[in-house]
């Protein structure tokens, strides 16, 4: 798809409906790959790495993760929910994210002394030196990414994702087994971002043109810098308590509740990044048709909530014979945090379709004086728990999350007049039916099993029925699980 001297956005009102649809299907199969991918490098590289290979990578990957966002500055996102955007605009923005990402990598290589004093792990020197090239590569590869998205082709964003991965996975594992540790995962992270750049430049069929003067960019900047200190918020409310537990604890028990974390993390960021990536472009162009707009959101919203609640429900009941059998024996530790952590991930994801309205809107501003609350109050929970080790981070996290979602469903009524009610109900029925679905499997397993093979076989057929019988005896929530059924009826539909 070659650029054009003006790109709207792409296609008609008419025609929207049925892209949606087909980009749905294809960033859903990329994404199940992708997933495959990498569950398929969690348990082989946990199985050839120490907890504490893991921690060392944690101590700067939690620091220096924020430059990520810094490098990003929101100018992807702004440069897909524009309604229109010249040549020279998407030119000046590629320049502008590489440029940050070559100062970023510049200043954490400078500053990787200072990341080995604040541990006092000498080894994290060479680690931060050889990671700061990835912040280069990712700012190339920004708006490749953004223009692939914008022009809703998401079967080569997701040949780009899992071409990436796959690639970087290799990479790390050859280096696990040839025994070097955890430059493993430092190797895997380095290919992994290279080819990801690499493939998502052919795919695009775009290369930028030199920067151009007097070329209106303000708005690009006023969206993308209130975007990018919410999002900054949203990272120090994630990963401070992982700066806290490699300061005070070490790398051991970071390794510990960084693997945990990356569990909860995986599906989250599976389903979370690409569903926006699907619902962001369709909900900017129907700002102007409440009803659709509404209906688009509510839809979405019940799709992402039931997939990733039912995920992480038989993920926390399971979650022993899981992390033992998939592993190994020395990760059990990570049993408890694990649980814990997945209670906040379900309450991360019934409030993530407000993160869709206030983009989707142009509300940042407003996005932004929310961050600033429900992070706070996070990061608060979080430095109440960390007294008690790694699991009382956890416990802290779950908290803030647990707080959020109310306040998330008030703030987007108020700032974009969604349809709040609807969206909070979504997310109840979703924590009932499957917190019951989970409930039975724990017992049944608890009861009747006594290895973590047993467990699973139990279990699994235990959630099974049980979500038939929610569904049978609860309309409401049998409803939820049609309209699932029945999502690409809204997306096929005409104007």
């Amino acid at each position: 798809m070659s650029a054009t001297a003006q790109d709207g956005p792409p296609g008609s009102t008419s025609g929207l409906g049925s892209r949606a649809a087909a980009g749905a299907a294809k960033t859903m199969l990329g994404q199940g790959a992708r997933m495959v991918v990498q569950f398929g490098g969690i348990i082989l590289l946990a199985r050839l790495l120490s907890p504490e290979d893991y921690g060392l990578m944690a101590m700067v990957t939690a620091l220096v993760g924020i430059c990520e966002i810094l490098r990003d500055f929101g100018l992807s996102s702004a440069a897909i929910q524009a309604k229109s955007l010249s040549k020279e605009q998407r030119d000046n923005l590629f320049w502008l994210n590489s440029g940050i990402g070559l100062i970023l990598g510049l200043t954490v290589f400078a500053g990787a002394g200072a990341i080995s004093r604040f541990y006092h792990e000498p080894r994290l020197i060479a680690v931060a030196q050889v990671m700061s090239v990835t912040f280069l590569l990712s700012g190339m590869n920004t708006q490749y990414r953004a223009h692939l998205s914008r022009g809703l082709q998401f079967g080569r964003l997701a040949m780009s994702d899992v071409g990436g991965q796959s690639l970087g996975l290799i990479a790390g594992v050859c280096a696990a087994l040839y025994g070097l540790g955890y430059w493993a995962l430092v190797i895997q992270q380095v290919v992994g971002a290279f080819i990801g750049l690499l493939v998502s430049a052919i795919a695009s069929r775009w290369l930028p043109g030199r920067p151009h003067r007097g070329v209106p960019m303000r708005s690009f900047l006023t969206f993308g810098g209130h975007l990018m200190a919410a999002q900054m918020l949203g990272y120090v409310s994630q990963n401070i308590g992982q700066v806290v537990i490699g300061y005070r604890i070490g790398a051991e028990a970071l390794g510990l509740y960084n693997r945990a974390f990356q569990l909860l993390m995986m599906p989250l960021n599976q389903i979370n990044a690409p569903a926006t990536t699907v619902a962001l472009p369709v909900l900017s162009k129907l700002q102007d048709e409440p009803s659709r707009y509404a209906a688009f959101l509510l839809r979405g919203q019940t799709v992402m909530i039931h997939v990733i609640v039912a995920i992480f429900s038989f993920a926390c009941a399971q979650a022993s014979p899981l992390i033992i059998l998939f592993l190994g024996q020395k990760w059990q530790p990570a049993v408890p945090i694990f649980q814990i952590l997945t209670l906040g991930g379900i309450f991360q994801v019934v409030a993530y379709a407000a993160y869709w309205v206030f983009l989707s809107l142009g509300l940042t501003r407003e996005q932004l004086t929310y961050s600033v609350l429900v992070r706070v109050l996070t990061i608060c929970c979080i430095f109440a728990g960390v007294h008690w080790g790694a699991l009382g981070v956890a416990v802290g996290y779950s908290t803030g999350l647990a707080l959020t979602w109310p306040i998330s469903v008030i703030w987007v009524t108020r700032a974009g007049k969604a349809p709040g009610m609807a969206m909070f109900n979504n997310g109840l029925r979703a924590i009932i039916g499957y917190g019951v679905c989970a409930v039975a499997s724990w017992s049944a397993s608890h009861h009747f099993a006594n290895t973590p093979v047993m467990e699973l076989v139990v279990g699994l057929p235990t959630i099974m029925l049980a979500f038939g019988v929610v569904c049978l005896v609860w309309p409401a929530f049998r409803r939820d699980v049609m309209t699932i059924l029945n999502s690409r009826d809204l997306l096929r539909r005409r104007k």
